[in-house]
C-alpha cells in the first residue's frame, strides 16, 4: 500500500516538474530584474559616492541583466515543456493568444519583449546613438512592473508567504530607488539661445 502511495506521489511530482521549473524560473527572473534595475539606479544616482567604483557597479548590473535573460529563458522553457496548461509558441510570443489567464499572461509576454529589446540594445550600445540607447533602456522600468503584475496575477503561488515577500521586497526596493533618483536628479541647465547679431 505504501509503495502504491509513494509511486503515485512520484508520478504527480514528475508530471509537475516543468511547472515547478517555470514557477521558480519566473520568480528568480523577477528578483534579478529588480536587482538589475536597482543597480542601474545606483549607477545613475551615485548613492555610493564613488565607493564601490562605477565600473564595478556597471559590471554587476550587466551580470544581473544576463542572469535575468537566463532565468526568463528557464521560465519560458518550463512553460513550453509543461503539460498542465499547454503553452504553445504563439501563447508565449503573442500577447493575448493564451486562453489561460489571457491578460496576466499577455503582460508577461510584453515584459518578455521589452527584456529582449533592452538586452539587445545593451549588446549594440556602441553601435547606436547614446540618446536612443537611453530611451530604450528606460523601458526596463515598464518591463519590471509588467513582470511584477504578471507574477502576482498569473502565478499559482501568488498567495504563498514566500511569494508575497518577493513581491513586497522587489516593489519597495525599486520604488525607493526610483524616488531617490527622481528627487536627487540634477535639473538640466536651460540652453542659452544667442541672438543673431543685427546688421545695420
Amino acid at each position: 500500500m505504501l509503495a502504491l502511495i509513494s509511486s503515485a506521489q512520484a508520478a504527480i511530482v514528475s508530471e509537475q516538474t516543468w511547472w515547478f521549473v517555470a514557477r521558480v524560473g519566473g520568480i528568480a527572473a523577477l528578483v534579478l530584474t529588480a536587482l538589475s534595475v536597482g543597480w542601474g539606479l545606483f549607477l545613475s544616482s551615485k548613492i555610493w559616492d564613488g565607493r564601490p567604483t562605477a565600473a564595478w557597479l556597471n559590471a554587476l548590473h550587466r551580470w544581473f541583466s544576463a542572469l535575468t535573460v537566463v532565468f526568463t529563458g528557464v521560465h519560458v522553457a518550463g512553460l513550453a515543456l509543461d503539460d498542465y496548461v499547454h503553452f504553445g509558441v504563439t501563447d508565449i510570443l503573442i500577447p493575448g493568444a493564451s486562453d489561460w489567464k489571457p491578460i496576466p499572461v499577455a503582460l508577461g509576454v510584453v515584459s518578455l519583449h521589452l527584456l529582449l529589446v533592452v538586452w539587445g540594445s545593451s549588446l549594440a550600445m556602441k553601435r547606436i546613438p547614446r540618446r536612443w540607447w537611453k530611451r530604450i533602456h528606460l523601458s526596463s522600468y515598464a518591463m519590471f512592473w509588467l513582470g511584477l503584475v504578471h507574477g502576482v496575477t498569473a502565478g499559482t503561488d501568488a498567495g504563498h508567504p514566500a511569494a508575497i515577500a518577493v513581491w513586497a521586497s522587489t516593489t519597495l526596493g525599486v520604488t525607493y530607488l526610483t524616488l531617490y533618483r527622481a528627487l536627487t536628479a540634477r535639473p538640466r541647465r536651460p540652453s542659452t539661445i544667442r541672438s543673431a547679431p543685427s546688421h545695420s
